[in-house]
């Protein structure tokens, strides 16, 4: 039987979690004037190409992706808007967003380096079963970081990251949810499932 073979001691924990959490413009409007138009002016400037577009547009297999963030968080106002981006272009992703503050008990299931930071992306297959999680930043951030040794600083978000910044970014966040869609479309339980 299917559910002896594969569980998730987590999948009620992330199901219920998901079934409060808000798509992109519920989030949006739950947040500050300020925080909006911050991740509204990223948004504007999120352009996927058009093999990311149909790449995206390829996907198969239901993900449910849920997104730990803080409006108020640069790092957040660099990437939500991304991940937006790149649901629009898939039919099979389903992005939702929770406030880290508002929810202590997923804030310090997901802590990294034992801190609690955002955005972190827990990607989760239809059957709420953790497929990865990711954050605070992407490898081509980290790099930059380092190249400018800035410091643990937390940007502000208030100034927008740079075209080719964007770009990378964009980018990873890509390759990512590609990897994770490989996953799915390649799960013993999932192919057995749907005969493919």
């Amino acid at each position: 039987m299917e559910s002896d073979k594969y569980f998730d001691l987590n999948r009620d924990f992330y199901k219920t979690k998901f079934e409060k959490s808000l798509d992109y413009k519920a989030y949006m409007n739950s947040s500050k004037d300020t925080e909006r138009a911050r991740w509204q002016s990223v948004y504007d400037l999120v352009v996927l190409t058009d093999p990311q577009k149909k790449l995206l547009g390829s996907f198969s297999r239901k993900m449910n992706v849920l997104c730990m963030s803080g409006a108020w968080c640069g790092d957040c106002v660099k990437q939500g808007p991304i991940f937006q981006r790149i649901t629009e272009a898939s039919s099979v992703i389903d992005l939702r967003f929770l406030d880290r503050d508002s929810n202590p008990d997923l804030r310090d299931r997901l802590r990294i380096l034992g801190g609690t930071r955002v955005p972190v992306v827990i990607f989760l297959s239809e059957d709420f079963f953790e497929c990865g999680k990711y954050g605070d930043r992407t490898l081509s951030t980290y790099r930059r970081m380092a190249v400018e040794r800035i410091g643990p600083a937390c940007s502000t978000g208030i100034v927008p990251p740079a075209e080719e910044e964007l770009a990378a970014v964009t980018q990873d966040w890509v390759d990512i949810f590609e990897r994770i869609q490989l996953m799915l479309r390649l799960a013993p339980m999932l192919r057995e499932r749907y005969g493919d």
